[in-house]
Formats: C-alpha cells, structure tokens, sequence
C-alpha cells in the first residue's frame, strides 16, 4: 500500500483536522479522541508496523499549546506517515499507544517527564530523565535557561575533577599501553 493509499484510507474513516503534505511527507492532523483508534487501523490494517518516534512541541503562547507528532513506518512499503493531535492546557491527558506499539513506552514517559503530558492508561508513567517528585517540566517553553531553584545540593560539583591520574587517565611515559593502562597500575 502506497502513502497515497493509506492516507485515503485514513480520511475515509477518520475526521481529518489537515492535511499537509510537503516534499514527500504527508501529515495528517486528527482529533485527539480518534488517535487510539487511527493508530490500531494503521498498524493492523495499513501495515504500519513500527512507531519511529514521538515528540511533543510546546506552542507558547497559543491555543491549543502543545502538539504530539507520531512518526510511523511500514516496512514493507517504506511509507512514512506522521499523525499530529493539539492538546490544549485545559486537559493534558493524550489516550496510550504503549499497548499499540511497546515502543510508545519510553517515548510517553519521556514526553510525560520534559513537557508535563499525561497518557491516560499508560502501564508505568513515571518520570525517566528527572527525579520523582520533581515539580516543573523543562523542555516547556516558559521554563527558565538557567533552570529553577532545587533543593538538591550540588554533591557531584562541589570542586573540579582532576584529569591527572584518574581511573581513565593514562600516565604520559615511554611504555607501551598495555602498561600505561589506568588497570595495570593496580597494585
């Protein structure tokens, strides 16, 4: 089945918000309620069998504020399709795809964690990249460059790592490198 063919498939059935096609892509913007559905059709129908990716992006400044992009691949046709859904900051709960592709997991968790979106019925949504309990999400775009204030003391940075004699550092000398390996000079 063509690219062509599958977005075709796809109007007939769904309610298509847009379509945007631009140097070879083609992008269908649907409902966010319809996605589960669009998804299980794509995979199971379309031979859309690999989630490449999901990103989020964050329109500050509009409504609605936040987008998420799923990329999808088939590999017997080579079609690459991408779906967007809005989500407004009203309701930011978007429906799993963990349970349509595994892949969706981490990429959900990731979104979850950077930009605050909840995957309503997602088997472990927890934070991947911050701590638990960490109360801001920082790839949003009203989220500071220099960060927020933590209360986590800077243990890791409390003076300048020494580069000379550390456990990767080899010593400068005459020997061959399987002597001025950082393990042969172990006692």
């Amino acid at each position: 089945m063509t690219l062509a063919e599958a977005a075709a498939a796809i109007e007939s059935r769904f309610p298509i918000a847009r379509k945007i096609e631009f140097r070879g892509e083609t992008t269908l913007v649907v409902a966010r309620e319809s996605i589960k559905a669009i998804a299980l059709v794509c995979k199971a129908e379309l031979g859309f069998d690999v989630l490449l990716d999901i990103s989020s992006v964050d329109n500050f400044g509009e409504e609605p504020r936040f987008e998420v992009v799923y990329e999808l691949y088939s590999l017997e046709s080579g079609a690459h399709l991408r779906l967007k859904i809005a989500v407004s900051e009203d309701d930011l709960t978007v429906p799993t795809l963990s349970d349509v592709w595994a892949t969706a997991n981490w990429h959900e968790r990731e979104i979850y964690d950077m930009m605050g979106l909840r995957f309503d019925g997602h088997p472990d949504l927890r934070r991947i990249l911050m701590w638990e309990g960490y109360p801001y999400y920082p790839l949003r775009k009203d989220f500071p460059l220099g960060g927020k204030p933590s209360d986590v003391p800077d243990v890791g940075f409390t003076k300048v790592a020494p580069l000379e004699g550390g456990p990767f550092v080899t010593l400068p000398s005459q020997a061959t490198a399987k002597d001025r390996e950082p393990r042969a000079r172990r006692p």
